[in-house]
């Protein structure tokens, strides 16, 4: 018989992390699956000297909905064979903006244009002008900086010009972080999608706080249920494809030359987009799950 555990990250900032996992496991245990939430701490797993992989995890549960950003503990899971939802090279990619949008090259996808930042390791380093000077020529003012890792629009800044360019990249040297073109066309809003098993299955525009760029709800943006152009919907679709998610939030970008996928997040919270569309994400993704299982 099947048993399954829902796995979130040791240490939740906020209760909307209890209830992500809390309402897909009761979505899981009505449809017949007795499913557990679980921190991540609960659930590990031992590399042994021998070179296996033992976890009473893997010994317990047929599957796991994997609601963390742990990449070591979900490839240590996939490695007992336990089933992943969603798998972990998926869930690392995700974690890294500009690994996703490496990930996404060569998929028919429109992107943003975007410069990677060198890296940088050593203490007491100062910006390499020659190269901002270059990603300003490139990419134009203002233009949008982001951190590599980063949630709910933390860690992403509007730069109006070189003294703030500068500024910025002093402050994140020792960050992975990347620039990107301004999409002046979109300022202030984007559509997120919810995709499971490779389809839209809600749909909202989120429109941002008068004066800010970013859209995010965390952030004061509005959101209210929409149905995008088919063009937008195929983009987000296709994206989740390319990176093997089985859910995620796509975050697109309404643009003059049309959609443009902006991010993707593997483990996006439904509880904003469930009240303005009225849509129950934690079942639709328990019926994916279950469709999936009954395959195997």
């Amino acid at each position: 018989m099947e048993r399954g555990v829902v796995i979130i990250n040791g240490y939740p900032n906020g209760d909307k992390f209890f209830r992500q996992g809390e309402r897909i496991a009761a979505a899981l245990t009505a449809r017949g699956i007795q499913t557990d939430v679980l921190k991540n701490g609960e659930a590990y797993a031992t590399l042994t000297q021998e070179g296996r992989v033992q976890s009473s995890i893997a010994e317990k549960y047929s599957f796991a909905v994997y609601l963390d950003k742990d990449k070591y503990l979900g490839e240590l899971l996939e490695k007992t064979g336990l089933k992943m939802f969603n798998n972990a090279n998926a869930v690392e990619i995700c974690d890294d903006k500009m690994k996703t949008y490496l990930a996404l090259l060569g998929g028919n996808i429109p992107l943003i244009e975007t410069v990677a930042a060198p890296l940088c390791y050593t203490p007491n380093a100062s910006p390499n002008v020659v190269f901002l000077e270059n990603v300003a020529k490139q990419l134009g003012f203002p233009l949008v900086a982001k951190k590599s890792y980063g949630s709910f629009g933390a860690g992403v800044r509007l730069i109006h010009g070189m003294p703030e360019l500068i500024k910025t990249e002093q402050e994140w040297l020792h960050e992975a972080h990347f620039f990107q073109r301004f999409e002046a066309s979109s300022f202030g809003r984007d559509i997120r999608m919810i995709i499971i098993g490779g389809k839209a299955v809600a749909c909202m525009e989120r429109v941002a706080q008068a004066g800010e760029f970013r859209s995010n709800v965390e952030l004061g943006g509005i959101g209210r249920g929409i149905t995008p152009d088919q063009a937008y919907i195929d983009v987000a679709e296709r994206a989740a494809k390319v990176l093997g998610l089985d859910y995620c939030g796509v975050d697109v970008l309404e643009t003059d030359r049309g959609p443009v996928i902006c991010e993707v997040n593997s483990n996006a919270f439904f509880e904003g987009i469930e009240a303005v569309t009225g849509k129950d994400i934690a079942d639709e993704y328990a019926k994916h799950i279950i469709k999936i299982l009954d395959k195997c």
